[in-house]
């Protein structure tokens, strides 16, 4: 079975951050999260949304993926979330990743927000990837 694109990109982007000390350490520890653990220290970083579309041809079977990443912080300012999100970002936009049953085309940094929840305990800054990708 061909794993989903989505999965096989979050994996290998994932990894990809994992293997940066600097970032690791920004951190506190291998925070990068699919779903953060009830009662997780921040910073963390977590995948949150993804849309995919077909971006087949008549030759290959291809997925256009929309993802985002989002650093939660609880610091009073965002200054340390949004150096810990162009961490990211810098690691990211353009790398060339190895996925699991797909070929990595293209992956692009797309823009960068930020928010507090309504407590005003946590901050986010969510970054918006864009990739597309072959099947294999």
């Amino acid at each position: 079975m061909t794993a989903s694109p989505i999965i096989a990109l979050r994996r290998a982007a994932r990894a990809r951050l994992l293997e940066d000390v600097a970032l690791v350490d920004a951190l506190g520890g291998p925070r990068i999260y699919e779903e953060a653990p009830r009662g997780a220290e921040t910073p963390h970083a977590l995948f949150t949304d993804a849309e995919m579309r077909d971006w087949s041809s008549a030759s290959s079977r291809g997925a256009e993926q929309f993802f985002a990443l989002a650093v939660v912080s609880t610091d009073r300012g965002l200054g340390p979330a949004l150096c810990v999100a162009q961490q990211i970002v810098d690691h990211l936009d353009g790398a060339p990743l190895a996925l699991e049953d797909h070929a990595l085309v293209d992956l692009g940094f797309v823009s960068m927000s930020t928010k507090r929840d309504a407590s005003g305990r946590f901050a986010r800054v969510v970054m918006l990837f864009r990739a597309t990708t072959e099947y294999l």
